[in-house]
């Protein structure tokens, strides 16, 4: 059975800080991956890995101080305790860069910031 990691017992620092209002975390992580090929063979014979990108986005209800005071080439760490009673996992990004800050607000709404990150690696620790 998986474990589902509920939304109201977890959080999310920035520095080991905590960020109010969070809506949402979401990362990707891809690798770049080439395939080796025998001479006069069709079929792969091994593969050579490359760069690791790993890119994240966190939505803030109104904005979030401690991501906004960020500013250039600041390096900040991202730590997201997940919890489900007593089970937890926290995910790591470190040496974080922002790269994209957005605005929306709808009629009958609040307003959202989301902040997009890159980092030079994530680490799950359960």
């Amino acid at each position: 059975m998986p474990t589902v990691y509920a939304a109201n017992e977890s959080s999310v620092l920035v520095n080991g800080t905590a960020v109010e209002g969070v809506r949402s975390v979401e990362h990707r992580s891809t690798t770049v991956r080439q395939d080796l090929y025998a001479l006069g063979s069709s079929e792969r014979i091994g593969v050579v890995t490359g760069p690791r990108n790993v890119e994240g986005r966190i939505r803030v209800a109104s904005s979030a101080p401690d991501l906004d005071g960020l500013v250039g080439d600041d390096f900040f760490q991202i730590t997201a305790p997940l919890r489900q009673g007593g089970t937890t996992v926290t995910v790591s990004f470190d040496e974080c860069l922002l790269t994209e800050k957005s605005f929306t607000m709808s009629a009958g709404g609040h307003g959202e910031t989301v902040y997009a990150f890159t980092a030079t690696r994530v680490r799950e620790e359960r």
